[in-house]
């Protein structure tokens, strides 16, 4: 009896090549370099700046831009993001946006996701580009807006020269006019090169495997500060995966966000605009229903005092009906503000029942919040 093994994908020859002899290349040159002629200041500001570039191409431009419309850009800004996100070789933008619109619709669906955790964190971070997987192959039947975007298809279609010149051509040329032509080209073009690829591919693997999950559970996506620090502030991929259309991810003020910050400083020089914020109230909500599950599942846990669990389990879902309620109500109030005339809406706030209303509302959705809150702190603690 013989057994049948099943046929895994072709490999996908030039991926293969390239993500495998870049690290092995940078591992063994660049301490040979450095033990024969060291690296000047040079070399190592244009590897920081480099990285930089092209991080920031792949988050503000590739993903924020592109594959969410989070916001809109001056056209010089799309070609900066288009040029140094071809240097980071991740693939054109047409191809990027569009995979990625393909995983946030089929998240973790191993059938469906073109890097889904749930395949291993070696599928999901590397894997999925080595071989030419089904679920890999590009289908642009959702990125007609990136098909009419001239900026997308010029590099799209001139995807290769744009990669050898901005990968070869600049660091040489770089590396010449600050007087260490090898040294800037090993730290400015390899392992600025490996450094990208690697930081990127973290969003993929470890952001949905390490980390919390304050806004859902319905996906792997989580919140990690620490890949924050080196994805240009896409490690708070939790939120980004319920809230896709902001161009926020790291929505708190502490939080390390340089994309975000990098959109929002155009918008004041007018090269970025239509930037698009999902509402407090509805951000709040999110993270309370996410305490509000975990609360639940904590007082069914327990097996003591059943009496007072199952009091405090009425108290919690009453709180939390109250809650929707008010935010319902409030978000009828708001989207009079946005779909009336300016002049109506002002006549009508100018009322001061509607705008005592208003207000009532907010401080009333204040407080619930603090007793649901105080309600899940007592929960952990029953």
């Amino acid at each position: 009896m013989t057994t049948t093994v099943a046929e895994r994908p072709p490999i996908n020859w030039l991926a293969a090549i390239v993500l495998t002899a870049t690290p092995i290349a940078a591992a063994l040159l660049i301490p040979l370099y450095a033990y024969f002629a060291d690296f000047s200041v040079a070399a190592w500001v244009s590897f920081a700046v480099l990285l930089a570039c092209n991080g920031l191409s792949i988050t503000g431009g590739y993903h924020r831009l592109w594959a969410h419309r989070a916001y809109e850009a001056h056209w010089s800004v799309k070609i900066f993001f288009m040029l140094f996100g071809g240097m980071a070789i991740q693939n054109s933008i047409l191809i990027w946006a569009s995979s990625h619109r393909t995983h946030h619709r089929h998240v973790d669906e191993v059938d469906g996701d073109p890097y889904s955790i749930n395949r291993g964190f070696w599928f999901a971070h590397i894997g999925w580009m080595l071989r030419n997987y089904e679920t890999g192959k590009p289908n642009f039947s959702n990125a007609n807006d990136l098909l009419n975007d001239k900026i997308v298809m010029f590099q799209h279609n001139y995807y290769l020269p744009i990669v050898l010149i901005m990968n070869i051509g600049l660091p040489l040329a770089l590396g010449w006019m600050l007087g260490d032509l090898w040294g800037v080209f090993l730290l400015g073009g390899l392992l600025r090169l490996v450094a990208s690829h690697h930081f990127t591919f973290f969003i993929n693997s470890l952001c949905h495997m390490w980390g919390t999950r304050p806004y859902t559970d319905e996906n792997t996506a989580r919140d990690n500060p620490v890949l924050a620090l080196l994805t240009w502030g896409e490690g708070y991929h939790n939120y980004h995966h319920i809230f896709q259309y902001d161009y926020r991810n790291g929505v708190k003020w502490y939080q390390y966000d340089p994309t975000k910050w990098l959109v929002l400083s155009l918008s004041w020089v007018g090269l970025t605009k239509k930037l698009k914020r999902c509402s407090d109230f509805a951000i709040q909500k999110a993270e309370l229903t996410m305490q509000f599950r975990r609360a639940e599942r904590q007082l069914e846990r327990r097996q003591s005092r059943k009496a007072d669990v199952e009091a405090l389990k009425a108290r919690m879902a009453k709180e939390y009906e109250m809650f929707s309620a008010s935010l319902q109500e409030w978000a009828k109030v708001k989207e009079e503000e946005f779909t009336q005339k300016k002049a109506e809406f002002q006549q009508k706030w100018n009322d001061a029942a509607f705008r005592d209303r208003f207000r009532e509302i907010e401080r009333r959705l204040k407080d619930q919040r603090k007793r649901l809150r105080s309600l899940v702190a007592e929960a952990a603690a029953a």
